[in-house]
């Protein structure tokens, strides 16, 4: 897949090197096909079942970036950004439609059989059970997200610090979902802290 964009491509090591979480965005609007590559490259990311449990929901409106920020307990970075993006999970969206996430070439027995697996499986579940398990899927594609902002030439800041039920509210968001989190991202207009992080012997074991 050949990537249109306006800005410089980043290889996968030097967005993850780069990345910093910014708080300070320049003021410009992004451009449409630049949000529809980044959201491209974030659709192939893997899940269990194949089930894609996340959606997104793009904020460009000046207004309801304010309101945004006022649930977010007034951070700036909010309003600074030129586009938030509340990535969360809706499990029953996906359930209520499962045929969509069946692999199409499947024979049409097969199909039948994973959609009537599927919902033996999580109609076992309670909707927070399967919220809970859609959000683990969701987080994937979240990382996806912040490198796919990064290696197209971007920055962003990843947030849980905001009022959800606020959210949803402002959004007209189901009860039912979960949050992963709000990103503010456009070009950087600041320099992000210094990487520090665990050292390798203490995050990873070998056996």
């Amino acid at each position: 897949m050949a990537i249109q964009t306006t800005q410089k491509v980043l290889s996968v090591k030097d967005a993850i090197e780069s990345r910093h979480s910014i708080r300070r965005f320049v003021q410009e609007p992004l451009p449409k096909e630049d949000l529809n590559q980044i959201f491209e490259l974030v659709r192939l990311a893997p899940s269990a079942w194949n089930l894609q449990p996340w959606r997104f929901h793009v904020v460009t409106d000046s207004d309801l970036k304010e309101k945004l920020q006022e649930a977010a307990y007034g951070q700036q970075q909010v309003t600074s950004a030129p586009a938030v993006i509340l990535a969360i999970s809706d499990m029953e969206d996906v359930l209520a439609n499962l045929t969509e996430t069946v692999h199409p070439g499947l024979p049409d027995d097969r199909k039948q059989q994973e959609v009537a697996n599927l919902s033996s499986i999580f109609g076992g579940m309670s909707v927070e059970e399967r919220a809970q398990w859609g959000l683990t899927q969701t987080n994937i594609a979240l990382g996806f997200l912040l490198l796919a902002i990064e290696g197209l030439g971007y920055s962003s800041v990843p947030m849980l610090g905001f009022d959800q039920e606020k959210v949803k509210e402002l959004l007209d968001l189901p009860e039912h979902i979960k949050f992963a989190s709000m990103v503010p991202f456009g070009r950087a207009d600041a320099e992000g802290y210094e990487h520090h992080r665990l050292a390798l012997d203490k995050t990873v074991t070998f056996h």
